[in-house]
């Protein structure tokens, strides 16, 4: 299977997978998700989706949800947003 770059990301771009879509837009979150840099957009993608487990993969997209909710976290640390 190939696999795409973006130009800035080291680590092949991960799809999206449904479910995490649907979850995005349930909660009102695309934008939220959408104004992340690529490569948090790109690590939350990759890190749902290695989940073996279904409890895994429901766990990791309801932190990311949250801290997008929140917009204080990436992987559970403090993210500014881009201000310092």
């Amino acid at each position: 299977m190939a696999t795409t770059k973006h130009p800035t990301l080291k680590r092949d771009i991960q799809p999206m997978l449904a479910n995490v879509r649907a979850a995005l837009v349930k909660r009102g979150l695309m934008e939220a998700y959408k104004a992340r840099p690529p490569y948090q957009q790109n690590d939350y993608l990759g890190w749902i989706a290695r989940a073996k487990l279904e409890p895994t993969r429901q766990k990791r997209l309801d932190q990311m949800l949250d801290e997008l909710a929140g917009g204080t976290k990436y992987m559970n640390m403090a993210w500014s947003g881009g201000r310092k």
